[in-house]
């Protein structure tokens, strides 16, 4: 229990050396850093294409993918043309339509046939890797020829079955949160300064 200021402070210092903790832990896996690196050129190379990217998650995890999409199609840091993004999380008609006639593991995927074109990135956020939208997603991915990439927390998951699988090296759900979205953020930056190596 924390009963008093002191406590609330050495809490707050707690959590915020543990958040350090886990993004430190990140930037000293090889693995997790090469793929997140693969994932960036692959949106990069998606984009001069004329390619889109569409993201999704479920909770928290569709905020972070709403918030990367946003970054995309307004910007991150440079004043530059917006970047086609779609977040499958945020129309209430479309996700109750398919939710109530085909099930709630169909809202993403039947979203990717959908809205999808061969060649576009799909990106599914989730800190067990194991939600069934997500997993079926995958299908609909391979169906329509989009890339698909995962970032998901350190565990073992059946979204390691997508191309390119980011493992955030926590099993706590708020640490790979916050290092999911330090991901995205990384991912936006890199796209933006590659296409846009002009803008300012």
């Amino acid at each position: 229990m924390l009963s008093n200021m002191d406590d609330y402070k050495a809490f707050i210092c707690s959590e915020a050396l543990a958040s350090a903790h886990v993004k430190e832990a990140f930037a000293s896996d090889d693995a997790a850093i090469g793929t997140l690196s693969a994932v960036a050129k692959l949106l990069v190379d998606t984009y001069k294409a004329g390619g889109k990217s569409l993201w999704a998650g479920n909770g928290g995890s569709a905020a972070d993918a709403q918030h990367m999409a946003a970054e995309l199609v307004n910007k991150f840091r440079l004043n530059r043309s917006g970047l086609p993004a779609m977040a499958l999380t945020v129309d209430t008609s479309i996700l109750t339509a398919i939710g109530n006639d085909y099930g709630y593991d169909q809202v993403f995927a039947r979203q990717i046939i959908a809205c999808g074109n061969p060649g576009d990135v799909f990106v599914g956020i989730s800190t067990s890797g194991n939600s069934a939208n997500l997993v079926v997603a995958l299908e609909a991915c391979r169906q329509k020829g989009l890339t698909s990439v995962a970032i998901v927390g350190a565990s073992a998951c059946k979204m390691d079955a997508y191309d390119y699988v980011v493992h955030i090296p926590s099993t706590d759900t708020p640490r790979i949160q916050e290092c999911q979205t330090l991901a995205g953020h990384i991912l936006c930056d890199i796209v933006e300064r590659n296409l846009f190596p002009k803008a300012h």
